[in-house]
């Protein structure tokens, strides 16, 4: 009995040390990658974005980012801001719950949708061009199906946005539970996430390089953050499921829609999500990129530039 009360002793013990390291450690990402944009929305529901406007005397279209599974607002602007900063004007919002985005009432694509028209809404802005990678294409789908006045252009870019037959990782369902979850992001994460996190990016990249100042560039390891994990774990989760039921909606979408993706894209097979988004879209483009895995945005930035800007006229 005391030997399993010493081991129980020593877990305890092991639990609060992981426990305030990952605080030390959260604080420190905070430090290192504060907010660089703006807030607006109430409390629970307040939307981080950068509002990039165009230079006095110039006009051109509004053009709305989202990001993907574990990113934030950064990893769009990093490639698009200097390609398009001349030719339009660029707003890079972190999705609910991810970055400094709040989370309340917004757990699917489509109640993420909503908060981006009533982002839009805010910033004066009646009509934009909506640009989504990977999981953050399902929202952009979304929003193009709830808000065809209000969408002037869809592209899509490596989509995740159909039904596919097999699961998830392993630490996307264990962080999704509700108190299990918690304990992995509290104390397990943060030390085995920033220890793998070279290798995960260049997994995500593959056969591409990530740029060289990348994960500090795009402040990917935000995603460490606790609260954050769990969202983006919530959204994982829950996108198969989500995209099941609405993506029977996508042959509503009206608005000019360029779908672009990698052949040797592994983290979502264009077979299945791009192909289908072609099929499903009413004069969707689809544009296979040769040798090019999931970031067309970086490794083709020009590519999906000129296709933003084709969907915008």
């Amino acid at each position: 009995m005391k030997v399993y009360m010493y081991l129980f002793a020593v877990f305890g013990l092991l639990l609060a040390a992981s426990f305030g390291w990952t605080n030390l450690q959260v604080r420190a990402l905070a430090s290192s990658f504060p907010p660089i944009g703006s807030f607006v929305g109430p409390e629970g529901e307040r939307a981080h974005f950068v509002d990039i406007k165009m230079a006095p005397g110039r006009s051109g279209p509004t053009i709305l980012f989202l990001h993907g599974a574990s990113g934030n607002l950064n990893d769009q602007m990093v490639p698009f801001a200097p390609a398009l900063r001349d030719n339009a004007r660029l707003i890079f919002v972190d999705r609910p719950g991810h970055g400094y985005s709040d989370r309340v009432g917004a757990e699917t694509p489509a109640q993420q949708a909503e908060r981006y028209k009533i982002l839009l809404d805010d910033l004066g802005v009646e009509e934009a061009t909506i640009v989504g990678h990977s999981l953050g294409a399902a929202s952009a789908a979304a929003f193009a199906v709830l808000y065809p006045e209000r969408t002037k252009g869809l592209v899509l870019l490596a989509p995740a946005t159909h039904s596919w037959p097999t699961g998830v990782s392993w630490y996307y369902d264990l962080a999704a539970m509700p108190v299990v979850g918690q304990i992995f992001t509290e104390t397990v994460l943060v030390p085995a996430g920033l220890q793998t996190l070279a290798s995960a990016t260049k997994s995500v990249f593959d056969p591409q390089s990530p740029p060289e100042d990348y994960l500090d560039q795009a402040a990917i390891s935000l995603v460490f953050q606790p609260r954050v994990f769990r969202n983006n774990a919530r959204d994982v989760v829950g996108l198969n499921e989500f995209v099941q039921k609405f993506s029977s909606r996508y042959k509503e979408i009206t608005a000019p829609t360029i779908v672009i993706t990698g052949d040797a894209d592994d983290v979502v097979l264009a077979s299945i999500h791009s192909v289908g988004l072609e099929r499903d879209i009413p004069g969707a483009e689809l544009i296979v990129l040769p040798g090019i895995g999931h970031k067309p945005e970086y490794a083709a930035t020009r590519i999906a530039a000129d296709a933003i800007l084709k969907v915008s006229r």
